[in-house]
């Protein structure tokens, strides 16, 4: 069909689910599982698992339509890392019967998703990873290790873990990829208080969790590339969302400088322009990011809008501080919470300015990304690695 055909289409399926399901009278998570099962969801989905296996594109058309009826939304910055990463691994690498149990309730947001990947001694090296999976005589995995910073593991129902499978082999060839049961016995959450004063972060110890090998993503000993398609997507998902013109955090500072005009320098107005121009292009390729992504997965230059994203969220509090003077030393509320989402832009310049500095850190450290970036989106050679072909177990730590 032409893509006048197809927007008619997702026009006409919109129309079709505000008429039996009208927004101010139907309870919201029905609402959500009926747009879900009319393949509004995410339209580039297949069809019965939220989409139309229709172009990317067409999500605003339906957005639109939507947003028009004040129809309610699944909250995505609650749930951010079950559709941002889980739904295109579950998607790209799990079963028929994984996606059809996993994708609705993550969608609707009636199962919250936590990532288990970083541990102490494997963060910007995450293939040392040393937590241990070994299947039992009945062939489930009973897994024990340790993760850390892990958002909203307090919330999570669950978990996409990778593990070490079969130490004899090099590290990246070891591993394996699960789905984890967060209410399993031997799963304990421990909060991680933050320079913020919160604990959006959580340290994960899992002791003999049990994982049925139906809950296994990808085949044995394939986690690592199971694990690309999440990071991928994740530095996507993290650099890359849609914002308004102003959107982020240049939209307080610049609102700071309008109304304020009393605070304003020679030396601050220069620097405000230049990170208001950085955002809007960053802005911009973000945009061109999501047109690449209709064609297929995402690539490496996922990478390169987290690093802008950190690097510019840094600079811009740091200046929005700097403006306020003594005002950018005041904080809110040092009180210990655990939150359900990070919002960047209806706390006080204090917060953006102490949280963005995580920015640099979650979603692949700055100096990973720029590793990426420099060889698989500049094609530069590769550092030199001696750890390759030599089994995890004969690494040193």
């Amino acid at each position: 069909m032409s893509p006048a055909v197809e927007a008619a289409e997702v026009r006409r399926r919109t129309r079709e689910l505000l008429v039996a399901h009208p927004p101010a009278t139907t309870d919201r998570t029905d609402f959500l599982k009926a747009r879900f099962d009319a393949g509004l969801a995410w339209v580039h989905y297949p069809v019965g698992l939220g989409g139309l296996d229709a172009p990317r594109s067409l999500q605003q058309v339906a957005e639109a339509e939507l947003a028009a009826a004040d129809a309610p939304d699944n909250d995505p910055r609650r749930i951010g890392i079950g559709l941002g990463m889980a739904a295109p691994t579950v998607l790209g690498f799990g079963t028929d019967e994984q996606k059809r149990r996993f994708l609705r309730p993550l969608w609707v947001g009636e199962e919250v998703w936590c990532q288990l990947f970083s541990e102490p001694g494997a963060g910007s090296d995450l293939a040392a990873l040393a937590t241990r999976a070994v299947q039992d005589g009945t062939g489930d995995w009973i897994v024990d290790g340790q993760k850390v910073w892990t958002s909203s593991a307090h919330l999570a129902r669950w978990a996409i873990l990778i593990a070490r499978t079969d130490p004899d082999l090099p590290k990246h060839q070891g591993i394996s990829y699960f789905i984890c049961d967060m209410t399993d016995p031997g799963v304990e959450v421990r909060p991680l208080r933050q320079i913020t004063g919160e604990a959006e972060f959580n340290e994960v110890f899992l002791t003999g969790v049990r994982i049925p090998d139906s809950h296994r993503l990808g085949p044995v000993g394939e986690g690592w590339k199971v694990a690309q398609t999440t990071l991928m997507n994740e530095r996507v998902s993290i650099g890359g969302s849609r914002i308004p013109r102003e959107g982020g955090m240049i939209g307080p500072v610049s609102r700071t400088w309008r109304e304020r005009p009393e605070l304003r320098t020679p030396d601050t107005h220069q620097r405000l322009l230049t990170l208001w121009v950085e955002a809007e292009v960053a802005r911009l390729a973000g945009e061109r990011l999501r047109q690449q992504l209709a064609a297929g997965q995402p690539g490496p230059e996922g990478s390169g809008m987290k690093l802008a994203f950190a690097r510019l969220n840094q600079e811009i509090s740091g200046l929005e501080v700097e403006l306020l003077g003594d005002e950018g030393l005041l904080y809110g509320d040092w009180t210990m919470s655990r939150p359900e989402l990070v919002d960047f832009t209806g706390r006080d310049a204090g917060y953006r300015y102490l949280r963005s500095k995580g920015n640099s850190i979650e979603g692949g450290t700055s100096e990973v990304l720029l590793n990426i970036v420099a060889e698989r989106v500049l094609g530069l050679p590769s550092e030199p690695r001696n750890d390759k072909a030599v089994a995890w177990k004969d690494l040193s730590r």
